[in-house]
């Protein structure tokens, strides 16, 4: 009996806590939490920071515009969590913003190896976890149902570097044949490289140089020398902040001239990049899902303002986390409530528009059954005079917009 009846006991405590847990979440109080778990410590932190910022600046416009109108103006209140880029700590994080901070909702975490574990922290509370920016798939393979994620996947990101380098190859009869893979050696980076593989497979690309390495490295020369010894045609980087600018360095200081460079958002999409390597990022392409420059006015719009209170402009990721808290807000106000389950029902079932009001992304937001944005796609910037330039798709590049392609030596610049 005296075992029947702590494991009753435990029982009774659980749920409680359960129920404490949703409490606040169930109210109808003039505040609602929400949580954010970025990188804001560590080699990340530059593009958790405007990650952030992108959020900040989407809830002072929603809280100033009148709030959420079917919860009579309630407000959004956004509770920071620092991942430091450590999936044990983002593990930890997003329980206490759970258990402690009784948030309705967490959006993060940008970098793949802490979303993939804290989304299951998420998904044993019934909590919906918004996903602005991690690429790795199996993010939404999991069968989770509290789990929507805006951005495309490395297997679409792969894909569409890959078919990119191979058509403007055609297109200009300067043709790659050799690759050389650039990556952290973390979820996104190791998943970013096994897609390029896959389709460089597919498409008749040798692979040449096939480099990991750790995001935090204080140099990367050694892969520098690696670069020039093996002299790939094209090199494509998934790079953090600091060792995308370690690798542009280092690459200008030896004078390296591969026919393209190819990013994938992360570091070579954060404005740092450029202000730190100034003319070596000229010419680098980066395969984001956004840019200010897009033919979207109001996102040339948004841009302007955000570019007024930071002092620069919008990245990739700022712009997709903006666009999620206006997702997460128009799912709160068609809810009516802010209960976790009827959150995610209406995020379930929402579909909302480029231009609709806070949808600065080029394309739409509808999750499919895993919680996958159907409309996620690619657009190809390329980095000239300094300036991140929107070169592809063309019905999303300004008039004007052409490509660069090869690169021009370091002579010929």
């Amino acid at each position: 009996m005296q075992k029947v009846m702590k494991f009753s006991s435990t029982l009774l405590l659980a749920a409680a806590m359960v129920m404490a847990v949703f409490s606040i979440g169930s109210a109808q109080t003039g505040e609602i939490n929400v949580g954010i778990l970025l990188p804001l410590s560590g080699p990340a932190a530059p593009i958790g920071v405007n990650s952030l910022n992108g959020h900040k600046m989407a809830v002072e416009e929603i809280n100033a515009s009148g709030g959420i109108p079917t919860l009579d103006g309630a407000t959004i209140k956004l509770v920071v969590a620092d991942s430091g880029g450590d999936p044990k700590n983002g593990l930890t994080q997003a329980e206490r913003l759970i258990t402690q901070d009784n948030v309705v909702t967490i959006m993060g975490a940008f970098q793949s190896s802490v979303t993939y574990p804290s989304t299951q922290v998420a998904e044993k509370y019934e909590i919906p976890y918004i996903v602005p920016s991690s690429y790795k798939p199996e993010i939404t393979e999991r069968g989770f149902k509290y789990t929507f994620r805006l951005c495309l996947t490395t297997d679409l990101a792969g894909r569409e570097q890959i078919e990119f380098i191979d058509r403007m190859g055609k297109l200009s009869g300067k043709t790659v044949k050799t690759l050389g893979l650039l990556y952290e050696n973390s979820d996104w980076g190791v998943s970013s490289a096994a897609l390029w593989k896959k389709y460089a497979e597919k498409y008749g690309l040798e692979v040449v140089m096939d480099e990991a390495y750790p995001a935090n490295s204080a140099t990367l020369d050694p892969v520098v020398r690696k670069i020039k010894r093996h002299k790939p045609d094209a090199l494509l980087f998934a790079s953090y902040t600091s060792d995308a600018i370690l690798l542009a360095k280092g690459i200008a200081q030896q004078k390296i001239n591969p026919m393209v460079y190819m990013g994938t958002a992360g570091g070579h999409a954060d404005p740092v990049f450029i202000q730190n390597v100034k003319d070596a990022s000229n010419y680098y392409f980066d395969m984001a899902e956004t840019s200010p420059d897009i033919d979207l006015p109001i996102a040339r719009e948004t841009n302007a303002k955000y570019k007024k209170l930071y002092g620069e402009d919008m990245s990739d990721d700022c712009i997709k986390c903006y666009t999620a808290t206006y997702v997460l807000a128009k799912a709160i106000e068609i809810a009516g409530t802010t209960n976790p389950k009827d959150i995610r029902r209406v995020l379930a079932n929402i579909k909302m528009i480029p231009g609709q009001k806070g949808i600065i992304t080029p394309y739409g937001v509808e999750f499919d059954e895993k919680g996958q944005n159907k409309h996620a796609r690619g657009v190809f910037v390329q980095t000239l005079n300094q300036k991140r330039v929107v070169v592809y798709p063309s019905e999303l590049a300004l008039p004007g917009a052409n490509i660069v392609w090869p690169t021009p030596t370091w002579q010929e610049r």
